[in-house]
């Protein structure tokens, strides 16, 4: 943090690109909204990696079991990384690995839409559970390039050393996406998996694409404010919509 905030407004230095480099630079509601937006990653990435955990052993060979248990070790990597940052702001970290039940689902058929569920801020998506194999490759297609947008996005925000931690973790959230890709790839070989593929797309499709919030959220426009949002929900919905249609065509699925 420069000096320039000894003669600008906070609001009025980080909407022209200012950086905070530690906690004590943070005044409250920026330390609300950033806790609340390293919760939301942290949880999110805790509960990914227990649902994939799950289906590691229904991979269809050595390799994609390696991918999926690749996916699981940097998922966990990435929420301890996050929740050392959230430990510097006062959280307390020392047991929140075992505080949730992140391997918990709810039914198949509910229908959460963008609503936060149960006492954890993962994404609502995260709350559906996998249905084998073939079910985990599309989500993780969908997901995956869903996170990397998120996070092209997270690389961008003012408090320096998160920001400098997603820039980190952007290339694996990348090769995660491209490991869903190739297994997608692989699955439409066979002909016969092609109604399941498109079954599985139907069902994640809307649920990944409520992931992104509302077009109107009032937090987007605190978070923007304070430099630690730039492109709007709706924006970056739009954004993962033209890249999945890309994927699919590519895939043989459009």
């Amino acid at each position: 943090m420069t000096s320039d905030t000894d003669t600008m407004p906070l609001e009025a230095y980080l909407a022209q690109g200012g950086k905070l480099t530690t906690p004590e630079n943070a005044p409250p509601r920026y330390r609300g909204e950033l806790l609340r937006l390293m919760a939301t990653f942290v949880d999110s990435e805790l509960a990914g990696a227990a649902g994939f955990a799950d289906i590691i052993n229904q991979g269809p060979g050595i390799k994609e079991r390696i991918a999926a248990s690749r996916i699981v070790l940097e998922k966990l990597d990435h929420a301890e990384r996050v929740l050392a940052v959230m430990g510097e702001f006062g959280a307390d970290i020392s047991r929140y690995a075992n505080h949730h039940p992140w391997a918990d689902r709810v039914a198949r058929d509910s229908d959460l839409g963008a609503a936060r569920h149960g006492a954890d801020m993962r994404l609502a998506v995260l709350h559906y559970p996998l249905q084998g194999w073939l079910d985990a490759v599309v989500m993780n297609v969908l997901m995956g390039q869903a996170v990397v947008i998120q996070l092209d996005e997270f690389a961008q925000l003012s408090y320096q050393p998160l920001a400098e931690i997603f820039r980190a973790i952007l290339p694996r959230e990348r090769r995660h996406k491209e490991l869903g890709e190739e297994g997608l790839r692989k699955l439409l070989e066979d002909a016969a998996n092609r109604p399941l593929v498109a079954e599985g797309l139907a069902y994640w499709r809307p649920r990944v694409a409520a992931s992104f919030g509302s077009g109107s959220s009032a937090h987007f426009a605190t978070q923007k404010k304070f430099g630690l949002r730039h492109t709007g929900n709706a924006e970056l919905a739009a954004t993962w919509e033209r890249q999945v249609d890309e994927v699919l065509r590519n895939a043989g699925m459009a």
